[in-house]
């Protein structure tokens, strides 16, 4: 099979596994083009040119393939971060189900740095998703703020729905100050135009206004969330006292 390129053929023909291949470079560093948007454009073209050659096959190596793998690490990393976050939340709250409650805010300020990539008008890169990965440690920190007040409370002898009304209520400058702070801080980064600073931009954003929007679905979820669980857990409670009661009375 001859492969044609700007009217010329291949000078020399390459097998792998007695297959014939044929590699295509192109040198982009110096073009500062979009490797997300060239990759996905460049893959849709070759599908819709296999299609025409049903025993031809293409794959995308080099930046591509390391973007590949870097994704792979990025999943295990993702678990990984899950787990660690859990262990240390359950251990002080002595809970299995509380910090399922604190944790519930992570998918909320994955959505605020998608956004946040939509507002500025930028594509999702590797940076991108280090700086989500980034995010997961940060956003629980408002989240940890309201759960452990409502513990106090309750501690206290308040009523569960008490303590869950004033958390947020009493909460909310220590939750917005910290929030806005951060988000501030990462600003002067946000709209750099350096072209060193072009690199770390996207991990910027999506810290910053993954904190920014999670904040304020923390303060009305996580209240909301907990007093679910435990009128979830009381219910469940009651239940079973119902099924004991009655299997000790017969």
């Amino acid at each position: 099979m001859a492969i044609l390129i700007a009217g010329k053929s291949p000078s020399t023909i390459s097998r792998v596994d007695r297959f014939r291949t044929v590699n295509v470079t192109a040198d982009v560093e110096k073009t500062n083009t979009n490797m997300t948007i060239l990759q996905a454009d460049l893959k849709a073209y070759l599908d819709e040119i296999m299609v025409q050659y049903p025993g031809v096959s293409h794959s995308l190596e080099g930046e591509a393939k390391e973007q590949r793998e870097s994704f792979g690490s990025l999943a295990w990393a993702l678990l990984f971060v899950f787990f660690i976050i859990y262990a240390l939340l359950a251990i002080p709250f002595k809970s299995y189900l509380q910090p399922i409650i604190v944790m519930s805010i992570i998918p909320f300020g994955m959505i605020g740095a998608v956004v946040g990539h939509w507002i500025m008008g930028m594509t999702l890169t590797i940076m991108s998703l280090l700086g989500m990965l980034a995010l997961i440690g940060v956003v629980v920190n408002d989240s940890l703020v309201l759960v452990d007040f409502i513990n106090k409370k309750r501690s206290e002898g308040r009523d569960l729905t008490e303590a869950v009304l004033t958390a947020g209520a009493s909460r909310f400058r220590p939750v917005m100050l910290t929030s806005l702070t951060t988000f501030i801080g990462l600003m002067p980064l946000l709209f750099e135009q350096s072209t060193q600073a072009q690199f770390l931009i996207p991990m910027a954003v999506s810290l910053g206004f993954g904190i920014l929007f999670a904040t304020f679905i923390t303060l009305i979820l996580v209240p909301v969330n907990y007093l679910i669980v435990e009128r979830l857990i009381a219910l469940f409670s009651n239940k079973e006292r119902v099924t004991q009661t009655a299997n000790s009375k017969s």
